[in-house]
């Protein structure tokens, strides 16, 4: 008959206390990250720790300390959309990073549909995450009210309509950033300039339309504005179909992202439109699709790494208690390139 060998007893606090020469008090002080442990019994205890091979239990040191170290992502988006659009990647890797550092853990939830609503509510009503991140709220997002609801350190990227009002927000400027880019469009001599307004129903969609508008001011037209629902590509390709059926002399495009300008590029030359001869076209984001693209994008960069990054700093600064302010703005830039 095999017998199965002895599992290895695992280091206690105890233990590191008997090779510190220190009390398991100070020894469990010093685990949790506490003052009033001096430099001396410091550096005793992270050899005894060395030496013996503890390691914190962190299931029970969060139990007493009714922390998880964790912070949910969550994105507002179909599932398909999650993949295709780089910059929710970069916002992710940039809040995924400075988790990190902070030693937290990053849970992330995506919101498509109805159901999975109810399911993040439950799991944040469960207490699984110490506070989140929230990227694509729309107006009136359910989940906004119950991160509200819970009274939960939260974070925005972009700064929509109905928000926890105890929340945070790191932004840009989407409407100042859209008016320059379409300034700079409109000097190339475009006549009849068109818009691809897409996700009308959250802040960053609405703001960059609203910078469309004041661009052009009296030159603005509605009939040259097609709204679709989401950032991507499928979306810029039916919109600009539309546009271009509506407005076959349209000159000039402002897509509301690159992913939405590169649907419409397609579309464009399917229709033996040539750009930028026959149209400018330029983007939003900077994102690897700007790049991908023939000719390539004409866009405004933005920081999505920088946005993730700032939003886990305002979410873990407001578990240590910090005084923050309640928005972080970051700069963006134009790119010209081909497209315009």
């Amino acid at each position: 008959m095999t017998t199965r060998p002895a599992r290895a007893k695992r280091a206690t606090v105890h233990d590191v206390a008997l090779e510190a020469g220190v009390s398991r008090g100070t020894v469990s002080r010093y685990v949790n990250g506490e003052r009033y442990v001096s430099a001396a019994a410091r550096t005793a205890i992270e050899a005894a720790i060395a030496k013996v091979g503890y390691v914190p239990n962190t299931a029970a040191r969060n139990l007493v300390m009714q922390r998880t170290q964790a912070v949910g992502f969550i994105v507002h988006e179909p599932h398909s959309l999650f993949v295709e659009d780089p910059n929710i990647g970069e916002i992710l890797l940039g809040a995924n990073a400075r988790l990190s550092e902070a030693d937290h853990q990053m849970a992330v939830l995506i919101v498509d549909t109805e159901r999975d609503t109810d399911r993040v509510a439950r799991y944040l009503s469960g207490g699984l995450v110490d506070g989140v991140i929230i990227v694509s709220a729309r107006a009136d997002d359910p989940i906004t009210r119950v991160v509200e609801r819970l009274q939960m350190p939260a974070a925005y990227v972009g700064h929509p309509p109905g928000a926890a009002s105890t929340a945070s927000f790191v932004v840009i400027d989407n409407r100042g950033a859209a008016r320059s880019i379409t300034e700079r469009l409109a000097a190339t001599g475009r006549r009849r300039m068109g818009m691809i307004a897409a996700a009308l129903d959250r802040d960053s969609g609405a703001d960059r339309l609203a910078g469309f508008r004041e661009a052009l001011g009296d030159r603005y037209d509605d009939e040259l504005v097609e709204p679709v629902p989401l950032y991507s590509y499928s979306a810029g390709r039916e919109g600009m179909r539309r546009l271009l059926d509506r407005a076959p002399d349209v000159d000039g495009v402002f897509a509301a992202s690159d992913a939405v300008a590169a649907g419409a590029l397609e579309t464009l030359k399917e229709a033996g439109r040539r750009v930028p001869e026959d149209v400018g076209v330029v983007g939003f984001d900077d994102s690897a699709w700007a790049r991908r693209t023939t000719p390539r994008l004409s866009t405004v960069r933005q920081p999505a790494a920088g946005l993730g990054a700032g939003a886990a700093d305002l979410v873990l600064g407001r578990l240590r208690g910090e005084d923050l302010p309640a928005e972080r703005r970051l700069d963006c830039e134009i790119v010209w390139r081909e497209s315009a």
